[in-house]
């Protein structure tokens, strides 16, 4: 088995706040924004004055599709232009991976294996097999997502695949078990260490 690096895996994570922040940023920047309601101006109808402005004894109306009537516009609405993003530096994003990869360690659910495959699926489940996480959430780090490794990983529903410069809080900390392959490994604490490019 490989050595890991306890400057990637080995951080002592006494406070989460990082954890916290980088999680739901994740979250925020995938939400996307397409909800919207009508403003008064875009509901259909409500052009004449309902009644006139004096003399009736009622509150005077210039249209039916005001916010406080029933089939009016809504005031204050979603417009479809919402902006949910949160922005997290870089070198925070990465400590937020190493201090995720860290607590993974402790709880020994990172393995290293050699992922070799011709693109079967039924390869790939008897290596999850193998190592007794075949029932698990499994998160895969490679280095490139080769066509063999994705035909052999699309069809498991409890597998998740990803390149090791995509690595991210949420994938890590909801994985059950993490599996790396030998060069991903490499790259991976290369890319969160700044030695070089992944």
């Amino acid at each position: 088995m490989a050595e890991l690096n306890t400057e990637v895996f080995g951080l002592d994570v006494q406070n989460h706040e990082l954890l916290k922040t980088a999680y739901d940023a994740y979250l925020a920047n995938s939400r996307s924004s397409h909800a919207k309601t009508l403003k008064r101006g875009e509901v259909r109808g409500g052009g004449k004055k309902p009644w006139k402005q004096k003399g009736t004894g009622r509150a005077r109306f210039g249209s039916t599709r005001n916010p406080i009537w029933r089939h009016g516009g809504v005031a204050f609405g979603r417009t479809g232009e919402e902006n949910f993003t949160k922005k997290i530096s870089k070198s925070a994003k990465k400590l937020a991976v190493r201090q995720a990869l860290s607590l993974k360690n402790q709880d020994e659910a990172i393995k290293v294996e050699s992922i070799n495959t011709t693109g079967k699926t039924r390869e790939i489940a008897n290596k999850l097999k193998e190592m007794n996480i075949d029932d698990k959430k499994v998160l895969m780090v490679v280095s490139e997502k080769a066509p063999e490794i994705l035909r052999a990983t699309n069809n498991l529903p409890n597998l998740k695949l990803v390149r090791t410069t995509y690595l991210n809080v949420f994938d890590v900390l909801n994985a059950d078990a993490i599996v790396f392959s030998e060069t991903a490994l490499k790259n991976t604490e290369n890319w969160l260490l700044d030695k070089e490019e992944a």
